[in-house]
This record gives structure tokens, C-alpha cells and sequence, in this order.
């Protein structure tokens, strides 16, 4: 798996976290100050990249979290059929299919950019 460790201090709103083994955008980032028993605390809120959800993770701010590599990359429309799309990957010529979003109009020969994370693939609005 493309991931790798880091202290939740080091997190920012717009980074990428690993919450319920989903790869998430955070959203927001909070710290609560160190009480008399305890260090202190972080909430981030995310929501999922590829499924939209919701999270939220509540951790020391020295705690350790995976924040999952995910790669930006360049494709080209080859063809569309009703809410999918055929694309051709730019670096490795490779094809797949893609469900196109709802708000998005792709036709033949369109230069399109995704994320890519162990095989699951989002189009970039």
C-alpha cells in the first residue's frame, strides 16, 4: 500500500489521512490544549475521496496516522458511453473505465486529470 506515517501535529486542512482505512481530504484541522492529565488533542474532520463520506479522527497530536500516496495523473477520454467513460492513461498508455461525474461533459479526445489509489481512480473537477 502507498502510505506513510506521520504525527497528527504534522497534518493540515487540504492533506490527505487514512480514517476507517479510507483515504480522506481533511477539512478541518483543530487542537485542543494540554489538560492537567493528558497531552494534547486534535480533531480532523476529512471526507472521503472516493466515497464522499464523512469522517472524523480524534488523536494526541503525537500520535501516529498513515496518510495514504495518492497520485495525481494525466488521461485522455477515448470514448464515452452513457455515465462512463473509456480513458487512456498519458504516462502508461494503459485503458480503463471511469464513471464520469455528475457536473462533468466529456467527449472523444478530452485531456482529463484523476487521482489514482490502489486502483481506484476519482476524475479532478
Amino acid at each position: 500500500m502507498p502510505r506513510e506515517q506521520k504525527q497528527v501535529r504534522e497534518l493540515q486542512e487540504g492533506s490527505y489521512v487514512m480514517m476507517d482505512s479510507s483515504p480522506c481530504k481533511i477539512n478541518h484541522y483543530s487542537t485542543a490544549k494540554p489538560g492537567k492529565h493528558g497531552s494534547a488533542k486534535a480533531r480532523v474532520e476529512g471526507k472521503g475521496v472516493f466515497d464522499e463520506k464523512k469522517r472524523s479522527l480524534s488523536q494526541p497530536v503525537d500520535a501516529k496516522v498513515w496518510v495514504p500516496i495518492i497520485q495525481r495523473k494525466q488521461g485522455q477520454v477515448v470514448s464515452v458511453s452513457g455515465n462512463d467513460a473509456q480513458v487512456m492513461d498519458l504516462d502508461t498508455y494503459e485503458t480503463f473505465t471511469m464513471r464520469i461525474p455528475e457536473n462533468e461533459d466529456f467527449s472523444s479526445d478530452d485531456n482529463i486529470e484523476y487521482l489514482e489509489y490502489e486502483g481506484q481512480r476519482k476524475v479532478v473537477g
